[in-house]
């Protein structure tokens, strides 16, 4: 009975057992920074001061002008760069290096033109070891999760860059992260493609349960994505304001014309006003 489903059946009931062994711990905090501050050389402060929280399975979207440091942030949480004051913690733990249970999606799909989309995706296990016949099948369901299946032994010039984005949040899936960081992973797609993309992140982030911090530049994608939106003032980087969406989820795109969703719309416009 197993073996009939389809892949992406497999990951969603492998997902909603981990929801439910992780039920206890349902609206616990996974992400926490406390007073925190990056500096870039003597000169350039790209976050200052942020204090903030992040329960397990919410969406936050991070959302504010170049260079306000969302960029930064993202890589503090992944413990890629060293913070300059404060604490990050992450699963109750000081980060202080890169962490195995995050994992990264960044505007670039960074496939390998050599390499299938299965390939592709199965790439970050390659690099640490032997790749075994599960592993295989689970990257399958994972590209079948994100809508490709049947383009497994397709090559990256032979997708879209939509289709390739897709290959790229399936690696992302495969890595059984459960705090997704992803930063403009569709800023570069035309606004058809994004809004596609945008309803089967939802779908997937939703069968996952994974706790996701979001950044994009727009203000529209931000709301529609999130329970909540944190909106960061230009350079240096702080936190002005913590929206709270309150929209129900799923979400269809037509939301976007509904009177409370331009509402949100326009609380954070009034903050960027503000600064």
């Amino acid at each position: 009975m197993y073996r009939q489903l389809r892949g992406g059946e497999r990951m969603i009931i492998e997902a909603k057992k981990n929801k439910e062994s992780a039920s206890s711990d349902s609206g616990a905090i996974v992400i926490a920074a406390q007073n925190l501050s990056k500096k870039f050389g003597e000169h350039v402060t790209a976050l200052d001061g942020a204090n903030f929280e992040i329960k397990a399975g919410e969406f936050i979207s991070l959302v504010g002008p170049s260079g306000c440091g969302k960029s930064t942030m993202l890589r503090l949480v992944a413990g890629l760069i060293e913070k300059t004051t404060g604490e990050m913690i992450v699963n109750g733990e000081v980060v202080s290096k890169p962490r195995t249970d995050v994992g990264m999606m960044f505007q670039k799909a960074v496939l390998l033109d050599w390499r299938t989309a299965l390939e592709n995706v199965l790439l970050p296990i390659e690099i640490r070891r032997k790749i075994t016949q599960e592993d295989k099948q689970q990257a399958i369901d994972a590209l079948d999760l994100v809508g490709l299946k049947g383009f497994e032994f397709h090559f990256p010039k032979q997708l879209s860059g939509g289709m390739q984005q897709r290959v790229a949040l399936a690696r992302l899936v495969l890595t059984g992260a459960k705090i997704m960081l992803m930063d403009e992973p569709f800023g570069a797609l035309d606004e058809f493609t994004r809004e596609r993309l945008n309803v089967e992140l939802l779908r997937i982030i939703g069968e996952l349960s994974a706790t996701t911090l979001f950044v994009t530049h727009n203000i529209q994608e931000a709301i529609f994505l999130a329970d909540r939106v944190m909106v960061m003032t230009p350079r240096p980087g702080r936190i002005a304001k913590v929206i709270d969406v309150g929209l129900k989820k799923p979400r269809d795109i037509s939301i976007q014309t509904s009177h409370e969703f331009n509402v949100l719309v326009e609380q954070v416009r009034d903050v960027f006003g503000e600064h």
